[in-house]
């Protein structure tokens, strides 16, 4: 990967991309250079066959503060601003939305498994990113707060979408409804995230370790389950296992299958190819 970023790093060893938010602006806030980057990033890792697992975080002391208003300014505000804003505006505000719904849609729509881990802050945009994740870790200071109701806007990049099938539709709407701040403990309680480690370090370590785990397997495999889940989030039980079937009667015959069965009977451990 040698595309040069502003707003993200990427760092890819073995089959494991970490995706690093960097900012530039203050706790890795996302501005103009984030909405503009990260879809192109994610596509770049979708077709790099190396790449079967991607883990993304934050740099430095927090996770995201979320949206940059700031550096924003230029783009929202003569979109949301003023009285003379008519259909030309407000198609162009309609069609910025969009251009910063990729980069949160590019993480839920890829082929490749995303595990978020999460410290310090991860707030407004931040939650949107992380519920687009196939699954998140936290540390203990962590906090994270779906904060813009408190100003002004209703979130539209995917969090309204995605938490209610994970946290709930409860938990979902108090989080919406009050922008408040929920602890790692919280967290946990409602399903936002799997696990909480003492530390940052500690955090980074075991999300390492089970994208290590996760870049082992089969990386088709990994994928088709990926994929199953996703097509079966919203269908009764009996259209999931029709797709399951069919799914498998297309793509189960493969190379890593042959070698699965011919390291267990060897006693050794499988080296999986992605064939």
């Amino acid at each position: 990967m040698t595309a040069a970023y502003q707003s993200l790093r990427i760092e890819q060893s073995d089959g494991i991309a970490e995706l690093v938010l960097t900012g530039p602006g203050k706790g890795n806030a996302l501005g103009p250079d984030f909405w503009r980057e990260m879809p192109e990033a994610l596509r770049a890792l979708d077709a790099d066959d190396s790449v079967r697992v991607i883990l993304l975080r934050g740099d430095g002391s927090n996770f995201t503060y979320g949206l940059d208003l700031m550096a924003m300014t230029e783009s929202l505000g003569p979109l949301i601003l003023g009285e003379g804003n008519l259909a030309l505006e407000r198609t162009k505000l309609l069609q910025l939305i969009e251009k910063m719904q990729a980069a949160t849609e590019g993480l839920a729509r890829s082929r490749k498994p995303v595990l978020a881990a999460v410290h310090g802050w991860c707030i407004g945009g931040g939650m949107d990113l992380i519920a687009a994740c196939d699954f998140r870790y936290c540390s203990r200071e962590a906090k994270f707060s779906l904060r813009e109701v408190r100003v002004g806007i209703t979130a539209d990049l995917g969090a309204l979408q995605r938490l209610p099938r994970i946290i709930g539709e409860g938990n979902a709407r108090e989080l919406a409804y009050t922008g408040g701040d929920v602890d790692a403990d919280r967290a946990l309680q409602m399903g936002l995230v799997n696990q909480i480690f003492a530390t940052p370090e500690e955090l980074l370590a075991s999300a390492r370790a089970t994208a290590r785990k996760i870049a082992d397997n089969p990386p088709l495999v990994v994928q088709g389950a990926k994929q199953v889940m996703e097509y079966c989030a919203d269908k009764s039980v009996a259209d999931g296992l029709r797709y399951v079937a069919v799914w498998n009667s297309a793509f189960l015959q493969s190379h890593d299958l042959a070698e699965a069965f011919a390291a267990f009977a060897e006693r050794r451990t499988p080296r999986f190819q992605g064939r």
